[in-house]
C-alpha cells in the first residue's frame, strides 16, 4: 500500500509567515499583517460543512475565550466562497475570522495545497495544516497531520508555551 502524500510545505520553524489580504465571512478584508504583535492560529482546512471541517472549526469556537485570554488570534482558511464562509459562520457560531481563498494563492504560499489521497485516489487539494505564527510574525510550530478532535487543546497547549 503506498503511503499518503505529504502537505508539500516548504515553510518552517522560524520562517516569516507569508503576508496575506483576502476577504472574510463578513465580506471585509483581513491582513496577516494587521495581527503583529499577537499570536496568530492560522489553520487551513479543505471544505466548509464537512465532518472533520465542522469538528475542527467548532474545537476552536469551544476553546475561545481560553485563546483570546492567551491574546491569540484565530483564522480558518480554505478555498471556500465568502458566501459559504458566512453560512459555515452562523450555522456553527464561530466567533473568528474565515478566510476566503477560492483562488488558492494563500494556501500555495503556505505549502498546503497539493497532492492528496482519499479513498486510494489521488487528487489535488488543501490537506489540514495548523500554522502557529508568533508576535513578530515568524513561525513558530506548525501541525502537518491534525487530529481534529484534540487539535484546538494541543493548540492552547502550544499558545501557551508561546507566551
Amino acid at each position: 500500500m503506498a503511503s499518503k502524500p505529504e502537505p508539500p510545505l516548504t515553510l518552517k520553524p522560524g520562517d516569516p509567515a507569508p503576508d496575506f489580504r483576502a476577504p472574510i465571512q463578513d465580506g471585509s478584508e483581513i491582513t496577516l499583517e494587521q495581527f503583529r504583535g499577537r499570536p496568530v492560529v492560522l489553520y487551513f482546512y479543505p471544505r466548509d460543512n464537512t465532518p472533520g471541517c465542522t469538528t475542527e472549526a467548532c474545537g476552536f469556537r469551544d476553546h475561545w475565550a481560553e485563546i483570546q485570554a492567551a491574546g491569540a488570534v484565530v483564522l480558518g482558511v480554505s478555498p471556500d466562497t465568502v458566501a459559504r464562509h458566512a453560512n459555515f459562520a452562523a450555522k456553527h457560531d464561530l466567533p473568528f475570522p474565515l478566510v476566503a481563498d477560492p483562488d488558492k494563492k494563500i494556501l500555495r504560499a503556505y505549502g498546503v495545497y497539493g497532492p492528496k489521497q482519499f479513498m486510494g485516489r489521488v487528487s489535488e487539494g488543501v490537506h489540514r495544516v495548523t500554522f502557529l505564527i508568533d508576535p513578530r510574525g515568524r513561525i513558530a510550530r506548525i501541525w502537518p497531520k491534525v487530529k481534529v478532535k484534540e487539535h484546538a487543546q494541543e493548540v492552547l497547549e502550544a499558545l501557551r508555551e508561546l507566551a
